[in-house]
């Protein structure tokens, strides 16, 4: 495998699915299903959506408002498409940082028209001044706007067209209570087994035009940490890879030799969550050990951390949390051949 081709697939940490740069966005929004009958995995909440899209439907109202939780990469935007795109509705589209004035949220919502859904990405990070807005708007379908300060201000109340708003978070205990009830549908998704993952791959090379066989897509699968926007970040790269090394196709032994030179390893795991394991035995004795301490000792954002290292490792058993701090458990030291 030649450097440069190592240096471009060493660029970015792959796993590392919080962000999409340009070109990832354009490519995914290619990939991203269209229906529900396209969508793949979260079968219970697809289920239920169905049911509760086809009674709106029958009553000629929006769909209630509903908040997708999860860990990044899971395909909560990708559901909210699937939903507008099933209610004939129009989407608008933006994220919790985004919102930094009540006004720009007022702006949002004044220009949606009746059966519009609006998504809100990482809805947690509102601020508190602007979801004091979202209250009415999502209740009553009305916002109260003041205008002017001291003697000079005046109330000035907005009606809205009837919307759905979709909140999408990653970290749902950071809700408010009176946020957070005000949603009449709650799902949480969860990480995608083997097999759903295989077909993810299998759709997403179809559409990319890439040729690939059936052992591929299973191995890329097994490495993808259950998440399908990093099945597809690691198609993209082993396409590269076969491209450069091969004829194009990507085989199994192009499969497993394109990562295992980036350092993904059998379980998904790359540099970082190796090093984070490896800090935590071999630095804290296993554990006990505060999320700060293993930041610091590792140089990484607490974010980063907790965010994209360590949902995988808790559901799949290699780290537990106790009150204390983290722990490294029997699967972590098999894993790295310490214990």
């Amino acid at each position: 495998m030649s450097q440069e081709l190592i240096s471009i697939m060493n660029e970015e940490r792959f796993v590392d699915y919080l962000g999409e740069n340009e070109e990832e966005q354009i490519v995914n929004l290619s990939l991203r299903p269209k229906t529900l009958d396209e969508f793949t995995g979260q079968q219970n909440t697809v289920s239920a959506l169905r049911v509760a899209i086809k009674a709106a439907k029958k009553r000629e109202e929006p769909i209630e408002h509903l908040l997708l939780s999860g860990p990044p990469g899971l395909g909560k935007t990708s559901l909210a498409y699937c939903i507008t795109k099933e209610m004939k509705a129009k989407l608008t589209s933006t994220s919790g940082p985004a919102i930094e004035r009540a006004g720009d949220l007022v702006g949002i919502l004044t220009n949606l028209e009746k059966g519009d859904v609006l998504f809100i990405d990482e809805i947690h990070r509102v601020s508190k001044v602007v979801e004091e807005f979202l209250y009415p708007a999502m209740e009553n379908f009305q916002i109260d706007f003041i205008i002017d300060k001291g003697p000079y201000a005046k109330s000035v109340k907005f009606n809205l067209q009837p919307f759905t708003l979709i909140g999408a978070t990653t970290k749902k205990g950071l809700l408010s209570a009176p946020l957070r009830g005000r949603f009449g549908l709650f799902f949480d998704f969860d990480f995608y087994p083997v097999d759903e993952l295989a077909t993810v791959v299998s759709r997403s090379a179809k559409l990319l035009d890439i040729p690939i066989d059936k052992d591929s897509c299973l191995e890329i699968a097994s490495r993808s940490r259950g998440a399908p926007r990093l099945s597809n970040r690691l198609l993209k790269r082993i396409r590269d890879y076969a491209q450069v090394e091969g004829d194009g196709k990507i085989n199994l032994e192009v499969t497993k030799s394109a990562l295992d030179k980036v350092g993904i390893d059998g379980q998904g795991f790359d540099d970082l969550d190796r090093k984070y394991l490896s800090a935590l035995i071999n630095i804290y004795q296993g554990g006990p050990a505060g999320i700060d301490a293993i930041a610091a000792s590792l140089g990484e954002d607490r974010q980063t951390l907790e965010d994209v290292v360590e949902p995988y490792l808790l559901t799949k058993g290699f780290v537990t949390r106790s009150p204390r701090g983290r722990i490294a458990t029997k699967k972590s030291h098999q894993h790295l051949q310490t214990g």
